[in-house]
């Protein structure tokens, strides 16, 4: 089969387009021909030897991936060949066939194509796991968050919007701000712009976000420490400014804050191998996750979930498609297409 391999970890001009034996069906599991596979900053991080996920080299890339199911193991059941499924997976979303834990793919909505898809596995749940499981959002709070134009952000806000939240979004330049607000962003901040910290406490009349969403890291967060409520949860998803903050306990203690560590990959089997040895606590937390996604779809097919797609490319323009995230100019998602 057709797939995008990485033979060591650098940048991705290093990458090549290979023959490569498709992978073995295993019990529990549906080999499913991909049709679109999500090009995300996690998967630049891979390629790069960054992530905190290291699989064998050599190894084919990509953490998401929506496609057709072709067939599935004798042991599984709920899934037919000719679905149309979206899903997670470990490694090989770049490639034509990929392999993947029964429990771990969803069937899509008829009228959700396969690169806007390629959203539903990692970024949508991502963000109703952190705001609903952990940080426990109400309807009527305030939610900040930040790089409202990326994949990341720009996902949180509509998930926050579709929990009944008041969304203030940022992110920088002007372009970014107008596709935040067009997903449902109630306030617009310029990250570029002056100070992040001063806007939010304006907007809020002084009194702070109750929940921060922040996929950014760096100064961001500092500031955020700055402008969320008292008794507010912080949730740091990740570091695209290259800054992991390290955070100051005092501030922690006078403003009974709470900062959040959330790792959706645990969910879907990828924590340490001490976290997923439990076959039925693996289960529960794939019910969680399909009982999310079953009420994302739902708000999908409402209306209230728009994902934006910045370009299904063919997989020969794979270096094009990571320009936009090492470029910070991705708005929304990009895809690959194996089979072009």
């Amino acid at each position: 089969m057709r797939a995008l391999v990485c033979h060591a970890y650098g940048p991705v001009e290093t990458l090549r387009i290979e023959d490569v034996p498709p992978p073995a069906l295993k019990p529990g599991h549906a080999r499913v021909a991909v049709r679109a596979g999500g090009v995300s900053f996690a998967a630049l991080l891979g390629v790069q030897g960054k992530h905190q996920n290291k699989p064998p080299l050599p190894y084919i890339p990509g953490n998401e991936m929506a496609g057709v199911v072709l067939e599935v193991a004798p042991d599984v059941a709920g899934l037919a060949p000719g679905d149309r499924v979206t899903g997670p997976v470990a490694r090989g979303g770049f490639g034509a066939e990929v392999v993947v834990p029964a429990g771990n793919l969803y069937r899509m909505p008829d009228a959700l194509d396969f690169a806007a898809a390629t959203q539903f596995p990692t970024l949508y749940p991502t963000a109703y796991g952190a705001l609903r499981w952990k940080a426990r959002m109400k309807p009527g709070e305030t939610l900040l968050v930040h790089g409202a134009g990326g994949g990341s952000g720009l996902t949180a806000v509509e998930v926050g919007k579709a929990m009944g939240a008041t969304v203030i979004a940022t992110a920088g330049g002007t372009d970014k701000l107008e596709v935040a607000r067009d997903h449902g962003a109630d306030h617009l901040v310029d990250s570029r712009a002056g100070s992040i910290r001063e806007r939010v406490l304006e907007i809020t009349g002084g009194r702070g976000a109750d929940v921060i969403y922040d996929p950014v890291g760096g100064d961001i967060f500092d500031q955020s420490l700055r402008c969320v409520a008292v008794e507010g949860r912080i949730i740091p998803m990740g570091f695209a400014s290259g800054g992991i903050p390290q955070i100051p306990a005092n501030i922690l203690l006078v403003k009974n804050i709470t900062v959040i560590g959330f790792y959706y990959g645990y969910y879907n089997g990828w924590g340490r191998p001490g976290e997923t040895a439990d076959p039925c606590d693996l289960a529960r937390r794939q019910r969680l996750v399909h009982e999310a996604i079953t009420e994302m779809f739902g708000w999908f097919e409402q209306g209230k979930l728009r994902p934006r797609v910045a370009g299904h490319f063919p997989l020969a323009e794979w270096v094009q498609a990571f320009r936009l995230i090492e470029d910070r100019k991705v708005v929304g998602k990009a895809a690959l297409d194996p089979t072009r």
